[in-house]
């Protein structure tokens, strides 16, 4: 697999066209990942006088670093549907330990937590579709 310019075009094409956030392909010892970044933007808020400006929901406050999935893909818990779950809240873990599986591409990838701590939150449910970024869970 050749990694020249025109290639890498021709994936940010495949990515645009096809309303794609993320890229992946590996050949051998080879690899490359496309990324297109998503910026969101707030709508604006137009309030007149007339009307009562609504209370504004308390942002809820996450404890922990969060665990973010490195790719898009489906989030799994367990390595198979009758397994037990890598992880569970109140757990310790450790750097290292797998705490999920992303499928991309019918690849299972295994996501190692990239620091020590107690699991606070999982913010995904089993066979959930997941973006890159995206926080999977919090550890404190």
């Amino acid at each position: 697999m050749k990694f020249d310019i025109e290639y890498i075009e021709q994936l940010a094409k495949v990515i645009t066209q096809n309303s794609l956030t993320e890229i992946s392909l590996e050949d051998g010892d080879k690899a490359i990942t496309v990324r297109k970044e998503v910026i969101s933007a707030a709508a604006p808020v137009i309030q007149t006088p007339s009307a009562p400006a609504a209370a504004a929901p308390a942002a809820e406050v996450k404890r922990g670093k969060p665990l973010t999935s490195p790719m898009v893909g489906t989030f799994y818990k367990s390595p198979s549907p009758d397994a037990k779950p890598f992880v569970e809240v109140g757990r310790d873990i450790q750097q290292g330990d797998v705490v999920c599986i992303i499928e991309a591409m019918k690849l299972m990838n295994e996501i190692e937590s990239e620091f020590a701590g107690k699991v606070v939150e999982i913010c995904v449910e089993n066979g959930q579709p997941v973006e890159f970024g995206q926080v999977l869970m919090y550890v404190e």
